[in-house]
């Protein structure tokens, strides 16, 4: 059994400051940092991406790939806050209309992250006059290792701990901020491999050949909806989503048909479009159409 490190939270300090009569202590926090981490290796990524013969041939630069993480984090922000907002805790924030972009008292959704990704995309391929599924194909294995690095994020933060684990599980590990000191899973570190890392990999070697408009995209809704699916198995729920009947300081997970969390079953619409589109771009010709040099 295992001991959360309690990192703390704090990267680097930047001194405490008295300004029109408030206290402020400025810091970088470990959770700003993987951010970072996450943005310069889309753009690296991407940018490698973006020098293949069959992105390169339809105009893709340097400077789109720059104008795509502007355009990504946007959306990663504005549809992580409201995707929270409206699939978690909607009455809530009905009654607090005030605290709704209040990011900086925590609360973001992947599943709205993702979706305002998606705005975000189609709103710069309109831009560009590019097929949307040409920009989801070029990103889409630029973002695991992204999504890789807030898991650690989480992980230093010691959040988003996982249900209780077996005591005899050699990696279980007690979070103290989770309020017990009952062994859990490490779920952070279980994404961390999963939707980050081994999606990764599939992505990313299955998107090294030119591949139909639209396969590398879905792939990609296949692989995170999976992957998500089995890590809420072992991820404990947030506080207002169940109730405290079983372990103290464990609350259960609000199942749904078939004993499905809110989470998998959020994944399910997620997996059923990536087969779609898989098989859509299964049968489109290799290449498809030839889209302008973006100006």
């Amino acid at each position: 059994m295992l001991q959360h490190p309690n990192i703390d939270p704090v990267a680097i300090p930047l001194g405490h400051w008295h300004l029109f009569g408030h206290d402020y202590a400025p810091a970088i926090h470990w959770y700003g940092l993987t951010y970072m981490v996450a943005f310069g290796l889309f753009v690296w990524l991407a940018g490698k991406r973006a020098q293949y013969p069959w992105f390169a041939r339809e105009g893709w630069m340097r400077r789109d790939v720059e104008d795509l993480l502007f355009y990504g984090v946007l959306g990663v922000v504005l549809g992580g806050r409201l995707g929270y907002v409206i699939f978690y805790k909607p009455l809530y924030y009905a009654e607090h209309l005030n605290e709704i972009f209040a990011v900086w008292n925590g609360g973001m959704s992947f599943h709205g992250g993702m979706l305002g990704v998606l705005v975000a995309m189609a709103f710069f391929a309109w831009q560009r006059r590019r097929p949307f599924l040409q920009v989801t194909d070029l990103i889409a294995p630029c973002v695991p290792l992204g999504l890789a690095s807030g898991r650690i994020g989480n992980f230093i933060n010691g959040e988003l701990w996982g249900r209780f684990a077996d005591p005899s599980l050699p990696w279980g590990m007690v979070f103290p901020e989770s309020g017990s000191k009952l062994p859990r899973h490490p779920s952070q570190i279980y994404q961390f491999l999963g939707e980050g890392i081994c999606l990764f990999l599939i992505l990313w070697i299955f998107g090294k050949k030119e591949r139909g408009r639209g396969q590398v995209s879905g792939l990609f809704l296949i692989g995170y909806g999976f992957f998500r699916f089995v890590a809420e198995f072992f991820r404990a729920p947030d506080d207002f989503i169940g109730d405290k009947t079983t372990l103290v300081g464990d609350p259960t997970t609000h199942l749904l048909w078939f004993g499905w969390s809110e989470g998998q079953w959020l994944c399910v619409p997620m997996i059923l479009a990536g087969v779609l589109m898989f098989w859509w771009g299964s049968r489109q010709p290799r290449g498809g159409d030839v889209a302008p040099t973006a100006a």
